[in-house]
């Protein structure tokens, strides 16, 4: 059943409303995402190691574990 579906959003397209899943926009921005990182990685703007590097980084800064409270 469509109707159980929880949607993230709703498009209109040509007149005609589209609900967009949340899956279906994961799945979307994952696809851009890459294809973006490609082209970039082909005009030669960042090496692919470079973006590992990034992505370890910010990994770190996001995901880091909280310090234990001292008081």
């Amino acid at each position: 059943m469509e109707d159980d579906k929880k949607y993230a959003l709703k498009m209109v397209v040509d007149g005609k409303e589209r609900n967009v899943t949340f899956e279906e926009l994961a799945l979307s921005n994952n696809l851009a995402q890459e294809a973006l990182v490609r082209l970039l990685i082909d005009k030669k703007v960042f090496e692919p190691k470079e973006l590992l590097e990034k992505m370890e980084l910010v990994r770190k800064e996001r995901y880091r574990v909280p310090e234990p409270d001292k008081s």
